[in-house]
């Protein structure tokens, strides 16, 4: 019989039942409505692009349909620098993003002052602050993504790990 799991660990609350805790307070922190919800899904998208994370592209792609974003919109994530269908805001969000999670270029800073202040232009400081928490829990979820490599899901409520 042909194993059909992709998942390359169990579930990692079986384990550490506090990372429970350390998600809901990671949602809580930036579910405070400052930043769009679509903007986060678009950054989440794009840090699992980055990633080549498919457990993550799936998910956040699921989110943005139930949503009701358009597949232009959803597609042109990956190439969101000259596609069309993006706000001002949402690019500042995703240029951050892409700064963030990217090396940078050698003997440059990954955000720059004027990068900053782009995004600063668009995000009062609550949502600068939850847009910059957003990232980094991208971040934290993407080490489990790789690591863990839960089943592609488009929804939390989904069975993600084998």
């Amino acid at each position: 019989m042909t194993n059909t799991s992709i998942s390359r660990m169990p579930d990692p609350t079986q384990f550490v039942p506090e990372l429970n805790d350390i998600t809901a307070a990671l949602f809580r922190a930036t579910g405070n409505r400052s930043v769009p919800r679509t903007t986060m899904s678009l950054v989440h998208l794009r840090a699992g692009q980055i990633a080549g994370n498919t457990y993550l592209t799936i998910l956040n792609t699921g989110f943005l349909r139930k949503a009701g974003e358009s597949e232009e919109r959803i597609t042109a994530v990956s190439s969101w620098q000259d596609a069309p269908y993006f706000t001002d805001a949402e690019r500042a969000a995703l240029a951050l993003t892409e700064a963030t999670l990217q090396p940078s270029p050698h003997g440059r800073e990954r955000v720059c002052d004027e990068l900053y202040a782009e995004v600063a232009h668009h995000y009062d400081e609550k949502a600068l602050a939850t847009l910059t928490i957003a990232i980094g829990q991208i971040n934290f979820f993407i080490a489990l993504a790789v690591i863990g490599k839960p089943q592609p899901v488009s929804s939390l409520a989904d069975e993600q790990w084998d």
